[in-house]
């Protein structure tokens, strides 16, 4: 049995230290029933995970989070109003990855965090 998945990368695109990458989420995803019935949110750790995700991808490597200096919920993502959207990236890669990433659609900006990886 395959557990259904809340959010697929669509397309990344790189120059530079600087990408941006599309992602939708699964409005009928399981998730969405319990956080929040009749108003679904993406859960905050579903976002970082998305940021998470989609740098392993860029980097072509497994990341371990190390620290989250920054992190902030912005606006209510919800996958019915908003099902696609984009997480723009600056990576720094020294002994440690720094990332900082944020995600948005239009004008609307849903998080904004910096995290440095392993």
């Amino acid at each position: 049995m395959s557990k259904k998945q809340i959010f697929s990368i669509h397309s990344l695109n790189a120059e530079g230290d600087k990408f941006v990458a599309e992602v939708s989420l699964d409005a009928t995803n399981a998730i969405y029933k319990g956080h929040f019935p009749n108003l679904p949110v993406t859960p905050g750790v579903i976002q970082l995970q998305m940021v998470k995700k989609v740098a392993e991808q860029h980097l072509q490597r497994d990341l371990k989070v190390k620290t989250i200096r920054s992190c902030k919920f912005l606006e209510v993502l919800n996958p019915e109003k908003t099902p696609r959207f984009i997480i723009e990236f600056v990576i720094k890669e020294n002994e440690v990855i720094e990332v900082n990433a944020m995600g948005r659609w239009g004008e609307s900006t849903f998080f904004k965090a910096q995290v440095t990886y392993i």
